[in-house]
């Protein structure tokens, strides 16, 4: 998996990645610091609007932004939402009133929804054998994973020594490492783009081609499976471990490593997987591993919020494992699918409807498990498993081409 850092293109974009995941993973412990300094016991209410707004910036912002920029150099448009970012990430710790924190968050959200599709539809460029493609997505998985557990330690490290307004200069030292890695790298030459149509006709055009190619509509449903999954987990966790069970802060760290682990153990073998049982049969795997552990999960919050339920909690771990394995044999081939269905006139929009269409799932499946988990855990797992369940057998019926072959894949993209 590691052989394809030797391509000094992909190294250099693949630390710029890493660098900005660093930052940002900083900016969430520095920015629930600062809504907590701002409105004390409120805190809570202003970091789920600000989540909220991430989502509407992500769902709402990146096909517009995606439409009026294509034509650019991907070059500038990687750089330009960098330094956005930076400026946001500098000007966070002067902050005096709750509205200045949305207005940044929604600025800085909107840069991210710019950044990251256009740097995913990039590497199929930079790396355009599929073998080398697939160890880029494993390694891609396997830095998001380790984000989530390394940046929160290095925060609590830094934090130590250190006052929180001080992790917004970490935040912006990794856009400004990541500006300048994307800066130095020679990109590839880019085939002259063809934009035709109304703004709202390329903004509109990558949801269109995914409604009418059977691969993308596979996808599709696949990322309710992911949202179903990766709900339960984000948002009901700390409810299980401080509430059910009663446990200490550890606990939550504990059961989030568990998910963690699971989506990383898959990632390394993504490479060796998807050459044996292809695109298809991987994805449905994992959406039935999810759709598995969450009915598993049901029957573990009503065991554990029972009065003889104490010994679930060493149930609900190994089921979040299963939960972060089965999402990652979904999440890390995904992007094949999107690099065969798209050209480069094509590829930022699908790839941007992707992140869009992903995360709108997410708009649906976060307050589900939060709303109805506050009345009752036990039927939010299970209406996450219904979920899951329904949307895999969608996505089963929706696809049935087994075949990842240049054949099969030429005659998709003539049919759609």
């Amino acid at each position: 998996m590691l052989s394809v850092l030797r391509e000094s293109r992909y190294r250099n974009l693949f630390t710029a990645q890493v660098v900005a995941l660093l930052g940002t993973g900083l900016l969430t412990v520095a920015l629930g610091l600062l809504a907590y300094d701002i409105a004390g016991a409120d805190a809570g209410a202003v970091l789920g609007t600000a989540l909220t707004i991430k989502m509407v910036a992500y769902v709402g912002v990146a096909p517009v932004i995606a439409a009026l920029v294509n034509r650019l150099p991907r070059k500038a448009v990687l750089i330009g939402a960098d330094v956005i970012r930076l400026a946001v990430a500098i000007s966070l710790p002067f902050l005096t009133d709750i509205w200045q924190i949305y207005l940044l968050v929604f600025i800085l959200q909107s840069a991210s929804a710019t950044f990251t599709p256009a740097f995913q539809s990039l590497i199929p460029v930079v790396l355009p054998n599929e073998r080398d493609y697939t160890k880029a997505l494993s390694l891609s998985r396997l830095a998001y994973d380790l984000e989530a557990l390394v940046s929160p330690l290095l925060a609590a490290a830094l934090l130590s020594v250190i006052e929180f307004n001080l992790l917004f200069v970490g935040t912006a030292v990794g856009f400004a490492l990541s500006a300048v890695l994307v800066l130095v790298t020679p990109f590839p030459s880019r085939t002259p783009v063809t934009t035709t149509g109304s703004v709202w006709h390329r903004t509109t055009l990558g949801a269109r081609i995914f409604a009418r190619t059977p691969s993308l509509r596979f996808l599709m449903a696949m990322n309710f499976v992911v949202g179903a999954g990766t709900a339960l987990v984000l948002v009901n966790t700390v409810v299980y471990a401080r509430d059910v069970f009663q446990f200490d802060n550890s606990s939550l760290g504990f059961a989030l490593a568990c998910y963690g682990a699971g989506s990383l153990l898959v990632a390394i073998n993504v490479p060796r997987l998807v050459e044996r049982i292809g695109d298809r049969r991987l994805m449905l795997t994992g959406a039935t591993v999810s759709s598995l552990a969450l009915i598993g999960a049901v029957g573990m919050t009503a065991w554990a919020t029972s009065a003889a339920g104490g010994g679930a909690w060493w149930l609900l771990l190994p089921l979040w494992l299963f939960i972060g394995a089965g999402n990652s044999m979904i999440s890390t081939p995904s992007a094949r699918l999107l690099a065969r269905a798209s050209d480069d006139n094509t590829r930022n929009y699908i790839y941007t409807a992707q992140f869009s269409l992903s995360h709108a799932c997410f708009l649906i499946t976060y307050p589900l498990a939060g709303w109805i988990g506050a009345a009752s855990l036990t039927v939010a797992a299970a209406v996450l498993a219904v979920i899951a369940i329904v949307a895999g057998l969608i996505a089963s019926r929706g696809w049935r081409s087994p075949t990842n072959t240049p054949k099969s894949i030429e005659q998709e993209k003539m049919a759609s």
